[in-house]
């Protein structure tokens, strides 16, 4: 009884969308099925990636990655709110929270880089054909993966051990659905400057510097499809470069205006609203947006599934 106890005054609080009680069995069924569309999307991005030879490319090496990414991005949120959504309590183990709180920074800084590095890839494809081979060769593709995704660990290990110092005066109530470091920030009984500065810096360097060679390789890219003559390749480099640049406007536009503001100054309706959307909406968004741009995927698809038919029928 006393470890019981004990756990539940170290257990966090999601309050959620515990304001809107008549709301949650809707949202809950919302995010259920967001959640098994990004499954199902996500899974069959890095299947047919993986089983199309047609598919080895560094495009869908990154987008495979990509997709991974957002499948432990949105498994490690989902899950506990679907549990805190169906169930009595509202909370979450201190363990759970830091688990949850580390692997969304990670997951988070490591997409915006690997979308950094996957709009590199497409200015080498369409602005350097005859050599696109050649610099996009399997070994710098795996080191620009890796970056990203060592990149990611350090932020989120910086960020996680600085936000977990501060003192909270024994507030354990989060005012958010999962552990996001905004809410864990508010929930500190001191303002510390020093943290703002350092999320402010590392703010600029996962999210405006990457975004800036994003738009950067985008403003090179338009100039060359601007003299492409031919009206199916124009149409291809626009499908394939319109896909990536949707994907980052949702992923970015969201992101940037929750982490690049001071914390005080987003409400926090309007907070929990932005956050839904950058870990529930556009992680399941992302392969259909991938997939029904792009023929190469629909193709393989259709092929993998013949070939399964062909076979079960001899």
């Amino acid at each position: 009884m006393d470890t019981n106890n004990r756990s539940s005054m170290t257990d966090f609080i999601l309050l959620g969308f515990s304001d809107w009680p008549q709301l949650e069995h809707i949202i809950s069924g919302i995010v259920f099925i967001f959640y098994i569309v990004t499954l199902v999307g996500n899974t069959t991005i890095i299947l047919v990636s993986n089983l199309d030879s047609q598919l080895h490319t560094p495009m869908y090496f990154f987008l495979s990655n990509l997709s991974f990414l957002d499948l432990c991005y949105a498994t490690s949120i989902i899950p506990q709110m679907l549990v805190n959504l169906w169930g009595p309590t509202k909370s979450i183990t201190y363990g759970g929270c830091v688990l949850q709180f580390f692997f969304a920074l990670d997951l988070g800084a490591t997409e915006c880089l690997l979308l950094a590095v996957m709009a590199y890839d497409r200015y080498a494809a369409v602005c350097q054909p005859l050599y696109y081979t050649i610099i996009m060769h399997p070994q710098l593709c795996q080191k620009m993966v890796l970056t990203a995704w060592l990149g990611g660990l350090g932020s989120a290990f910086i960020l996680c051990s600085l936000t977990l110092k501060l003192p909270r005066c024994g507030h354990r109530e989060v005012d958010n659905f999962f552990c996001e470091m905004p809410a864990l920030l508010k929930m500190a009984c001191v303002y510390s400057k020093v943290m703002e500065a350092i999320v402010f810096a590392l703010g600029v360097i996962l999210l405006l510097v990457p975004l800036s060679l994003i738009l950067i390789s985008y403003a090179v890219i338009t100039q060359a499809v601007m003299r492409i003559k031919s009206v199916a390749r124009w149409h291809k480099v626009l499908n394939t470069c319109g896909s990536h640049l949707t994907v980052v406007t949702l992923f970015y536009g969201t992101i940037i205006y929750m982490y690049m503001k001071p914390q005080n100054s987003t409400s926090q309706d309007e907070g929990k609203f932005l956050t839904f959307f950058y870990t529930i909406v556009t992680p399941t968004l992302n392969p259909l947006i991938y997939t029904l741009r792009n023929k190469d995927v629909k193709s393989a698809v259709r092929r993998i599934l013949w070939v399964e038919k062909w076979s079960s029928n001899s």
